[in-house]
């Protein structure tokens, strides 16, 4: 598998993939749950952790099998201003970024990518935290900038 990471030199941005191999099979296990506190009540996620450069790297690439209430948490050890991308990733996506102070930033949709190269997503602010979903599940569940997300392991 193609190393999904790069590094816009001239923006000093760092792009990690989407999605991840997961298992041989396409699939990945959750290893966590991602809890948003909205208005409407709680909203939970059962995610997989990417919490080091290598598994950020991966993301959710070339997963085709993801349950509804499944997902990836990015996390990062301080703000950063990386972009996603949807290389190799078969699967359209969500996405919610997070600031240091666990509250949702930025809400953006990111379709497939189908050819080179492929667009980059990132909020305009720094985040700490980004929570990939199915596209459509966070505003199927009412979840809203200003929301919180906390990730339970």
């Amino acid at each position: 598998m193609r190393n999904a990471l790069a590094l816009l030199a001239a923006a000093s941005i760092s792009t990690f993939a989407a999605c991840s191999s997961g298992s041989a099979a396409g699939s990945i296990p959750a290893a966590a749950d991602a809890r948003i506190s909205t208005a409407a009540g709680p909203v939970t996620l059962h995610v997989r952790v990417a919490d080091t450069d290598a598994e950020r790297e991966r993301g959710l690439m070339g997963v085709k099998d993801l349950a509804a209430d499944g997902g990836m948490a990015f996390l990062f050890d301080g703000p950063t201003r990386a972009s996603f991308w949807m290389k190799d990733t078969p699967t359209p996506l969500s996405i919610a970024f997070w600031g240091s102070d666990g509250r949702i930033v930025s809400l953006m949709d990111m379709p497939p990518c189908t050819a080179d190269p492929c667009p980059t997503y990132r909020p305009g602010s720094p985040f700490v935290g980004a929570l990939e979903a199915h596209e459509g599940f966070f505003a199927g569940h009412g979840v809203e900038v200003g929301d919180r997300v906390a990730i339970v392991r």
